[in-house]
């Protein structure tokens, strides 16, 4: 009877240090892939206690978090011939634990060497405004380029950014002078405009007065009544030129009036019958002109 108690006893010990060592506890962060007797199985473990075949599985747990990895600065030369460099950062995660496990040595690295390359590529197939302001759609083809091989590795690429792109100095000075050229040009443009709206609402003003002599005189009084709000104790008072204008046309109305009186009057004097009480005056001959210029 005791020697059958105690063999109870050691076979539940037995068996318990068999589960004990083939449980494993997988994080919810984690995915397990179980190879049994050097096979990979088709599904992987999921999150929480699991049990494996002592002696015969083995388990390689893969996170399936996003990772961050930045990517070492890259120096190229663009497709304009411009030597930059450009560092970038890459957001990516797994999909496929096994795949992941099996198809790709370390994925983190390879991930890595894909990105660097495919910056590199990149920037050779670029123009220097592409990386500087275009830089979404360089987001997703720098993207698509490292998810094509990195989708066999059950890896899928989430982001792509460039970071940073660092130029020469003296292509910074030339930019710089490009730039204030190019406000100094908006400068002035906006100037004339200026003037030349200023202008066109001074001629439509000056239309509106000739045609209304009346504004021109308000507006004298608007101008007084403005230097008179400074408090000055003298004020010129300028000359009305449209008094001057009253008076030039009332000499031309004046001098067409007496035009005609005078030419009356000479027609008159013409046509007015000689006084018979008077002489008549002598009719010299022909010749008589002549003899007296010789006497």
């Amino acid at each position: 009877m005791e020697v059958t108690v105690v063999a109870v006893v050691v076979i539940a010990v037995f068996a318990l240090v068999v589960l004990r060592s083939g449980m494993r506890v997988v994080n919810q962060v984690e995915r397990g892939v179980v190879f049994r007797w050097g096979k990979a199985l088709p599904q992987h473990r999921q999150p929480g206690v699991t049990f494996l075949i002592p002696f015969a599985d083995r388990m390689r747990k893969v996170n399936v978090q996003v990772v961050t990895m930045p990517v070492p600065t890259q120096e190229g030369i663009t497709k304009d011939n411009v030597s930059v460099k450009v560092d970038a950062v890459v957001y990516f995660r797994v999909t496929d634990p096994v795949r992941a496990a099996i198809e790709v040595q370390d994925y983190v690295f390879a991930v890595g060497q894909v990105a660097q390359s495919s910056l590199r590529s990149i920037i050779g197939k670029s123009d220097l405004d592409d990386l500087l302001s275009d830089r979404e759609r360089l987001h997703e083809g720098l993207a698509l380029m490292i998810d094509s091989p990195a989708a066999g590795w059950g890896i899928h690429i989430d982001r792509v950014e460039i970071k940073d792109v660092q130029l020469p100095e003296s292509l910074k000075r030339s930019m710089s002078r490009q730039a204030e050229a190019e406000r100094e040009r908006r400068a002035r443009v906006i100037t004339a405009d200026g003037e030349f709206q200023a202008a066109q609402q001074l001629a439509n003003a000056s239309r509106i007065m000739s045609d209304t002599p009346e504004a021109m005189q308000l507006r004298l009084l608007q101008t007084v009544v403005e230097v008179a709000a400074e408090k000055n104790s003298t004020l010129v008072m300028p000359f009305p030129v449209e008094l001057l204008r009253y008076f030039d046309r009332a000499a031309r109305k004046l001098g067409h009036d007496e035009e005609p009186q005078h030419g009356k009057d000479t027609a008159a004097a013409v046509q007015r019958p000689a006084d018979p009480r008077l002489p008549a005056p002598a009719e010299s001959a022909p010749g008589d002109e002549g003899r007296n210029t010789g006497a």
